[in-house]
């Protein structure tokens, strides 16, 4: 029998990040088990924590030493087997600690002591009636004997104007019982019927390979319309004959409503939606839902991998392009990494979905990694849409300084005369701006990478974010000598004012950060356009994925530059991502779609392959280049990133660990070190931010090297100093 635990306990410092070892007294011996939290004594006062049971052991070395653990707090493990495993792969993988991973695959609530939420219920006792039952009851007792009620606290009290003091003291003199109730805080909402629809011939065969092959892991390349969500729908549908579970992960909130809408039309409501915008209470329910095996199903956001199914067949991976797969908070974990790691430890089959792979993906595919499907054509039959590139230089040269060219402006015109809707995107992806010339459409880059350069307006200079090159602002044109030089920018709100006075009679929808605030706000513009009760709908990337309208007839990119010239080498992967999902929300219905793609970049050929949807010498293109540049996935990349209220102490401090840093790494011609430089946004919250980039083959071993280094060069300003560690980020910023 063990007779000791390993624990992790409940405290965020860095210092206690290591499994202590507890004596499991006596009379606990056989119900301590691994995954169980605990209550174990910490400390020099010996405060109770809050601790969970990684290890057990039947022997232990200086047992004289060794404090016992106080109570076991639940009655069934918080933590699976493969959980465990998984905590200590994520701890060495993303340089986190055991407490941060443990805090991702547990709700919230849990540490934080939310219990599912409960109410009293209250009824009269029979004992009020005769010599017990005071005149100042009478009124309550006969309310509540003639309507045969039952009230909670809060309606007893106001229903009878009593105070909750007087309630309390009937409850203890047994005028009124007491009953509680476990209240539901997830949707019950009902959702009009799915019904299955017959597959066609590819998609089919997709299912058929995917569930009788002796594969796992698979990627699925559809064009936008091709029929990817029946194809999870039926996956779903075999894995609950086998009585399995599955998993469906969709990028974002943005993406929630309509996979729900189409989830639990099709398989009922009891399908547990998990996602950054419920409140720790909601989770915390959804969660048990999962873990009591009330539900089969989970729709959600990427903290849903974590959810703790017991007999896991399936994982889909949807739109698995995405950035807002990758955490940027610790631990930096990537879903699709987890994912991953979960079809090993729990032998269930994975499935990653898009219209246009990210380059590691569908490198892993062209390296036998990942089993692919590829399918070219829209399940309906309908034709892929028109799309026009549109020289916004030639738009200029023609006198026409409006945000719309000629062309969006006539199939605007079109498509509200034939009450035919339209989405315009605005190809804005983050904060950084760049500095470009209207008139030949030059970019002011950096000479020795590549990248754009970014200007802070409150600096005279360009910045280049990978290795801190600067260069002095030109108010001229180093390619054509023109005096068209500016920062580049334009908001949807800016859209939105020029829709509304250039066709007033149109209904407008803005979807993008600023009015999707609110928690169901997305659900309430998707559906009002769905509903056919607005015109225009206008928004940023939200807009470019997974919606399905069947009456959009007409996209139009406004600025399709604006992705591609970010400071990131993934610039032109985005852009071509963003630009054939956007495109492919046109003609998804019976009628013929068209897209306008605005530009000052016509002859790059990022824009030229997402106009011809060519998914295939876009990815030959780019990972030659990534291959020359020595990116991922040939390599890693690791950013330390520290910021602080105090610029002088950061550069200094930042500038020393970039020094220990290039010492330790030496001779090693596998790793390079890059700056110290600023970060992309280099002042948030009064808090400056610099960072250095290493590249390279950067082994666990290393990595951890690396933090270790780090955290011992800033330990004795670390209260000063933030500092942040990310394998991999999705943005370099």
């Amino acid at each position: 029998m063990y007779q000791y635990a390993g624990v992790v306990v409940n405290n965020d410092s860095v210092q206690v990040d290591k499994i202590f070892t507890y004596k499991i007294p006596v009379s606990l011996i056989g119900k301590v088990l691994l995954g169980f939290r605990v209550k174990v004594p910490f400390g020099r006062g010996n405060k109770k924590l809050d601790a969970f049971v990684l290890e057990l052991y039947k022997q232990c070395d200086n047992v004289n030493n060794i404090k016992e653990i106080a109570s076991i707090c639940d009655e069934m493990p918080l933590l699976k087997i493969t959980d465990i495993e998984l905590v200590k792969i994520m701890k060495k993988k993303y340089l986190c600690t055991y407490l941060e991973c443990i805090k991702v695959i547990v709700p919230r609530g849990i540490t934080k002591g939310i219990k599912s939420k409960t109410a009293q219920l209250l009824t009269v006792s029979k004992e009020l009636e005769g010599k017990f039952l005071k005149e100042p009851y009478k009124n309550i007792y006969e309310q509540v004997q003639l309507n045969n009620m039952k009230y909670n606290k809060n309606e007893f009290s106001i229903t009878f104007s009593k105070s909750l003091s007087s309630v309390n003291t009937m409850i203890k003199h047994g005028f009124l019982s007491t009953e509680e109730i476990v209240i539901n805080r997830y949707s019950e909402k009902n959702y009009a019927k799915y019904e299955e629809r017959v597959l066609n011939e590819k998609q089919q065969r997709s299912v058929d390979f995917i569930m009788n092959s002796g594969y796992k892991k698979f990627l699925i390349h559809g064009v936008t319309g091709s029929g990817k969500t029946e194809i999870y729908m039926n996956l779903v549908s075999y894995m609950l004959k086998e009585n399995k579970q599955s998993i469906i992960l969709i990028p974002e909130i943005s993406l929630t409503p309509q996979m729900v809408e189409r989830f639990k039309g099709r398989f009922g409501r009891d399908i547990a939606v998990f996602h950054s915008r419920l409140s720790d209470g909601e989770r915390f329910d959804e969660w048990m839902r999962v873990k009591l095996g009330n539900v089969k199903i989970a729709i959600g956001a990427r903290s849903a991998i974590f959810l703790p199914f017991e007999n896991l067949g399936l994982i889909v991976i949807d739109e698995e392009q995405e950035a807002s797969y990758k955490s940027d908070s610790n631990p930096k974990f990537d879903a699709r990494e987890i994912a991953n790691i979960k079809c090993e430890l729990e032998d269930c089959k994975l499935l990653l979905g898009s219209a246009t792979p990210s380059i590691e993906s569908y490198y892993r595919a062209s390296m036998k990694e990942l089993q692919l499907i590829t399918i070219n054509e829209r399940a309906d039959g309908a034709a892929m849409p028109k799309v026009e590139i549109v020289d916004m230089r030639e738009e200029l040269m023609n006198n026409n300084r409006s945000i719309f060219s000629k062309s969006l402006h006539e199939g605007i015109i079109e498509a509200l005369g034939k009450n035919e809707q339209v989405i315009l995107f605005l190809n804005r992806r983050g904060f950084s701006t760049f500095v470009s010339c209207r008139k030949c459409g030059y970019v002011f880059k950096c000479k020795k990478c590549d990248i754009s350069l970014t200007y802070h307006n409150s600096s005279e200079y360009l910045t280049c974010h990978y290795c801190g090159e600067k260069e002095r602002i030109s108010k001229t044109c180093p390619s054509c000598g023109s005096s068209y030089v500016k920062y580049f920018g334009v908001g949807t709100e800016k859209i939105e004012q020029e829709i509304n006075r250039i066709f007033p009679s149109a209904k407008t929808l803005r979807m993008d950060f600023d009015t999707t605030r609110k928690k169901n706000s997305y659900e309430y513009i998707y559906n009002t356009f769905k509903n056919k009760q607005a015109d225009i709908l206008i928004g940023t990337q939200m807009v470019a994925k997974g919606l399905d309208f069947e009456n959009v007839t007409l996209v139009g990119v406004i600025a399709a530059d604006l992705s591609l010239n970010l400071p990131d080498f993934r610039a032109f992967e985005r852009t071509f991502q963003l630009l054939t999902q956007v495109s492919g929300r046109s003609g998804r219905g019976k009628k013929e779609g068209k897209v306008v793609i605005q530009t000052y970049s016509a002859d790059n050929l990022t824009i030229q392959y997402a106009a011809a949807n060519d998914y295939d010498n876009f990815y030959k293109n780019e990972i030659l280049l990534r291959k020359l540049m020595d990116y991922p996935p040939f390599t890693s990349i690791l950013v330390i990133s520290m910021s602080s209220e105090d610029e002088n102490l950061l550069i200094k401090s930042i500038q020393n660990v970039g020094i220990n840093l290039k010492y330790k790494i030496g001779d090693n011609d596998k790793i390079k070190v890059l700056g110290p430089c600023p970060c992309g946004i280099s002042k948030i919250k009064n808090f400056y931010r610099w960072q250095i980039i290493i590249k390279g083959n950067i082994k666990g071993d290393i990595a951890q090297d690396i933090k270790n280094l780090v955290y011992e060069s800033v330990k004795n300003i670390y209260n000063s100093v933030r500092v942040s560690i990310d394998i991999n980020p999705s943005s370099m910023s």
